[in-house]
């Protein structure tokens, strides 16, 4: 983190305050806990925008069942297919149109792990670089991994920033250039910030560019975790999944670094309704739209914060991502992933 970046102090504005209360108008009660029986997943639209996005009659499909956690969706358009991880069950499956999701990768991260070392031993968020490879979170190997889909060999990328072991990265994003930002809260440590494993003093946000060495963009954020850039990546987003204050956070991003930091949407007033889950993984469109994991569901928000809808299911919705060349949106979900159909026209991001 550079001179003059903001940290986790955290001052909502106006703005920010409005919409928490919106949401918490809007957001129906549900239970926090994991194990909450998740229901018929529904839509709740509040702005006549939306339906721009979303058809009216639209449905939210289930596609899989019976995950331990579901997590890191990454459509995969040249082989049509779905991927997405189980990081407590160290698997990434594989789910095709029209049939179960098979196991793709069998450990997905590190194998033979510790228990009372490691909570977390399979790989979290996934992404594909420029050449078509999948770029893995490695929660439990503490890394960032490159997969060769076809003959699924793997390599590590980085796992070390100044000579010490990350935590458990958890996100990833690639840029247009090919940089990548990723986080790295404590979440696969079975102790967390009291790991005897832990060596980094930060749960960080980095910045890695093509040939380069890893920055440390953010360090003072307790539980990093979601990320994403702006349609046009002057601004990263960093959803902070802290229990006692879940926001999003927004930085102003350029060659140096970040700084302006800003809350864009404060997510208290959904915790305390009973909203299940935190804020977690997102999206950003290429009109700019936000789709972001909330207490309560996934929150579809304009770059300006103003909410338009929000797909509940009574059960933390932890991630999303746009496939189809952006005829839709799948959602890991609790134990379950979920399809969401979108508009011809609407800008998805494949």
């Amino acid at each position: 983190m550079r001179e003059g970046a903001a940290g986790d102090a955290f001052r909502p504005g106006r703005r920010d305050v409005l919409l928490g209360a919106a949401a918490l108008i809007a957001a129906p009660a549900f239970g926090a806990g994991l194990a909450d029986a998740p229901v018929e997943p529904r839509i709740q639209r509040m702005s006549p925008t939306f339906d721009r996005m979303v058809a009216p009659d639209a449905r939210v499909e289930t596609i899989a069942t019976g995950i331990r956690w579901a997590e890191g969706p990454l459509w995969v358009e040249a082989g049509r297919y779905l991927l997405f991880s189980d990081p407590p069950a160290n698997i990434v499956r594989r789910w095709h149109k029209g049939g179960p999701a098979v196991p793709f990768l069998d450990p997905s991260g590190a194998g033979g792990t510790d228990p009372k070392l490691i909570r977390e031993p399979g790989a979290n968020g996934l992404a594909l670089d420029h050449a078509g490879r999948l770029l893995i979170a490695n929660s439990g190997g503490r890394s960032i991994d490159r997969v060769n889909l076809i003959t699924r060999r793997r390599e590590t990328i980085v796992d070390r920033y100044q000579g010490k072991r990350f935590n458990s990265p958890n996100d990833l994003h690639v840029a247009r250039d090919g940089t990548l930002y990723f986080t790295d809260p404590p979440y696969g440590l079975t102790e967390g910030d009291a790991s005897p494993l832990k060596e980094l003093a930060v749960n960080g946000v980095y910045r890695l560019q093509p040939g380069g060495a890893v920055e440390l963009l953010e360090g003072s954020l307790t539980r990093p975790n979601g990320i994403a850039l702006s349609s046009d990546e002057t601004r990263l987003y960093v959803s902070v999944s802290d229990e006692t204050a879940p926001r999003i956070m927004v930085y102003d991003l350029d060659a140096k670094g970040v700084r302006n930091a800003r809350v864009l949407l404060d997510a208290r007033p959904m915790k305390a309704r009973g909203g299940a889950g935190l804020t977690d993984g997102m999206k950003v469109a290429r009109d700019g739209t936000l789709v972001c994991s909330v207490p309560g569901g996934m929150m579809f928000l304009t770059p300006d914060a103003e909410p338009l809808a929000l797909v509940t299911t009574g059960a933390p919705i932890a991630n999303c991502a746009f496939g189809e060349r952006g005829r839709a949106l799948y959602m890991t979900a609790n134990d379950r992933v979920l399809r969401l159909p979108l508009r011809e026209g609407w800008q998805g991001r494949g």
